[in-house]
């Protein structure tokens, strides 16, 4: 029990993660550099203690622990974290949906997660690839890092950035479901604590770069481009999840 108590803090100290982030403004310079590598703290040690956790054998102690712990607790699996991942930055479309506008436009917001979701896939899969770490279940080497953690905090930071100035619930909300997401992952023995911290960690990491370079992405990539529509929806082919986005302009 005591070793997932500490599991709990880990997420619940995440949930402060971004007091001193930077917003996106994409008439201005970025300009708080102070504040944005302070910004780098949290997800920086979420990922170095993951990928410390390859080789250390006192962190491969731990995992084997709190795996021991939620099997001693939690004798039911539950999908709820295949969901649950695509929640917050969901959210941000349905918010607005609803008439609680966030920082920016369909187009703005929208360049910004397709930026966030392909550094964070592209990290995730080419880590999986070259780590090869088993699963606690045994049922394949893909465990390291947790694509699952991965996405539902690019999209609790997503949330965050984009509606912190509305109210700090938002986020704090997307947190803890990204926090659950990574819970359950561990609970279902489909990843460990370092799979899941470093999958918090480049999530968190991916959004906060795909903010900072919006504004290069917008005034080359979409500089002539004033309307752009479309749809972002989650899939399942039947073996993988993943992010669709259709986008016209």
């Amino acid at each position: 029990m005591n070793n997932i108590i500490i599991v709990l803090f880990l997420f619940l100290s995440v949930l402060k993660v971004n007091g001193q982030s930077v917003s996106i403004d994409s008439t201005k310079k970025i300009t708080n550099t102070q504040s944005k590598y302070k910004s780098l703290i949290i997800p920086t040690v979420l990922i170095g203690y993951g990928i410390a956790g390859l080789t250390s054998p006192a962190l491969k102690d731990i995992n084997i622990s709190v795996k021991n712990e939620f099997r001693e607790h939690d004798d039911k699996k539950v999908n709820w974290d295949d969901y649950a991942q695509y929640s917050p930055f969901l959210s941000v479309y349905a918010l607005n949906a609803m008439g609680v506008h966030g920082k920016n436009n369909f187009k703005d917001r929208t360049i910004v997660l397709a930026t966030a979701y392909l550094i964070m896939g592209g990290s995730v899969n080419i880590i999986k690839k070259t780590s090869k770490v088993k699963r606690p279940d045994g049922s394949d080497t893909n465990s390291f890092p947790s694509g699952h953690t991965a996405t539902a905090f690019m999209g609790a930071e997503f949330l965050y950035q984009e509606y912190k100035d509305v109210s700090d619930w938002y986020g704090i909300t997307g947190y803890a479901v990204a926090a659950g997401t990574g819970f359950f992952r561990m609970s279902n023995e489909k990843h460990w604590l370092t799979d899941v911290a470093t999958g918090a960690g480049i999530g968190i990491l991916s959004t906060k770069i795909a903010y900072w370079v919006h504004p290069l992405i917008k005034k080359t990539i979409f500089k002539d481009k004033d309307k752009v529509n479309g749809t972002v929806m989650p899939f399942y082919n039947g073996r993988q999840y993943g992010l669709g986005l259709s986008m016209t302009f």
